[in-house]
């Protein structure tokens, strides 16, 4: 490690200590006897003209009840990652930081790197706000744009939810089962009952008879979620709320909507944990098949959570991930790629993902280009939610993950020697947005550009176009 980082992770914290000595009530002098140090070297140890030695460290913890991790600030490292990639926002471009800025900013200003965190999230969370406004439905706010723009500010990762998890998940390793570990957490009892008992519902906590009965027809994967899901409910419930109240919600229903989207991002961590996740996911390839057998998961579950792989240093691929309907309505969409989607309406139907109905469970790899000219690998597929049993309810949807083309070596998917990435499907983020002349796809003219008149000639094409 080099000095600077040494510098900025534990020795100089300056700024805490007098910010300590000042919410003790007490002067450099006082402080200076409960040490037993002089006091021109508190003076010089505020100024980070001098370490906070481990010596004083454990005097401090000693002498004022401290836990010298928090106020040595392990956490620093984490913070200074996190300012970093604030940094890397394009309204930044002109402005030069160094790497130990964010390390000495991170370190001996706690706060202030909060509250710079803290104001670019929200900044993140408003970029959209004045778009979705023109979408906002009469009655009110719109709750589902609500709780897309409050994931999509934070890039749907959420650390202190993942190492929570994290921790359960170990619990989980050592009982043998996520059921085990509710039972005995809860001291509750586990049923499943048929679809007309639970009255439409897949999962039910009743505290009266201390039990949480189950929708019989769930396979393990959908079982073992739902009792994942529950845990989260009951025992990160307070982390939840804490990430929660960072957002701004117009609705209540936006905020509920974000809420369940927490709970099943928190139960996805319990039964993927992410240290052991992500380097099964490097190790695999990015297999998702592979990932579900190996973790229990469906295959959209495994999608889901390779989105939120995002912790510093244990990075993995950025994805962008969206879900339709065979009538092209989008139910989801979760970015973690930069990859330019429509906010409002559909996606392009040149995309495979509209085309993976025609080939059930059929994993569809393809590569696609912008008009920006920009390039994405994409995976696509059908899933089915509902099901199991010969009456029961199903919907099919597709799915479909994307990753930039500099990450696409590192999935299996792009061995297929068939696909080439320069000979990508061209693609555009919608109608309303895509520029391309001679689309039959075409669903509407492009914004500002005015429409061909056919009087004497009628192209082959919905629309045609000028540049007028």
């Amino acid at each position: 490690m080099s000095s600077s980082a040494k510098r900025s992770r534990a020795t100089y914290i300056g700024p805490r200590l007098r910010r300590l000595r000042r919410e003790l009530g007490m002067t450099q002098a006082q402080m200076a006897d409960d040490l037993e140090v002089s006091s021109s070297y508190i003076a010089l140890m505020e100024r980070n003209q001098r370490p906070v030695t481990a010596e004083v460290l454990l005097r401090l913890s000693v002498a004022y009840a401290l836990d010298v991790a928090q106020f040595a600030g392990e956490d620093a490292a984490d913070v200074s990652d996190r300012l970093s990639g604030m940094l890397r926002d394009p309204i930044f471009n002109d402005i030069e930081f160094a790497p130990s800025d964010m390390q000495d900013l991170a370190s001996g200003y706690p706060a202030l790197s909060d509250a710079f965190l803290r104001l670019y999230t929200a900044y993140r969370e408003n970029e959209t706000a004045l778009a979705d406004r023109f979408h906002q439905p009469p009655s009110g706010p719109d709750p589902v744009a609500e709780a897309r723009r409050f994931l999509s500010a934070r890039k749907n990762f959420f650390p202190v939810i993942d190492d929570q998890a994290e921790r359960l998940a170990s619990q989980v390793t050592e009982t043998g089962r996520v059921g085990e570990l509710f039972e005995h957490t809860q001291g509750m009892r586990i049923r499943s009952l048929p679809r007309d008992v639970m009255a439409g519902a897949v999962r039910r906590l009743d505290h009266h008879r201390r039990e949480l009965t189950l929708d019989e027809t769930l396979d393990a994967a959908g079982r073992n979620f739902q009792i994942a899901l529950q845990i989260a409910y009951l025992e990160l419930n307070t982390s939840i709320e804490a990430a929660l109240a960072e957002g701004s919600f117009q609705s209540e229903n936006g905020r509920r909507l974000a809420k369940r989207a927490l709970a099943n991002y928190a139960a996805s961590a319990i039964l993927m944990p992410y240290t052991d996740f992500q380097s099964s996911a490097e190790r695999l390839r990015y297999d998702m098949e592979a990932l579900g057998r190996r973790f229990g998961a469906s295959f959209e579950q495994v999608a889901h959570r390779l989105t939120t792989l995002q912790k510093s240093g244990q990075e993995g691929v950025p994805f962008f991930f969206i879900r339709v309907d065979a009538a092209g309505n989008v139910s989801k969409r979760l970015d973690g790629a930069g990859f330019p989607f429509a906010r409002h309406g559909g996606s392009c139907p040149l995309w495979s993902v509209h085309h993976a109905f025609r080939t059930p469970r059929v994993i569809i790899p393809e590569w696609v280009e912008l008009p920006s000219g920009d390039r994405y690998f994409t995976v696509s597929r059908t899933v089915r939610a509902g099901g199991g049993a010969f009456d029961a309810p199903a919907v099919d949807r597709a799915i479909a993950l994307a990753c930039a083309e500099e990450h696409a070596s590192r999935l299996v998917y792009a061995d297929n020697a068939s696909l080439s990435p320069s000979d990508p499907t061209p693609i555009g983020v919608s109608c309303r947005l895509c520029h391309r002349a001679g689309c039959l796809a075409r669903a509407e003219p492009p914004i500002g550009r005015p429409v061909a008149d056919d009087t004497f000639r009628r192209p082959g094409t919905p629309f045609a176009f000028t540049d007028e």
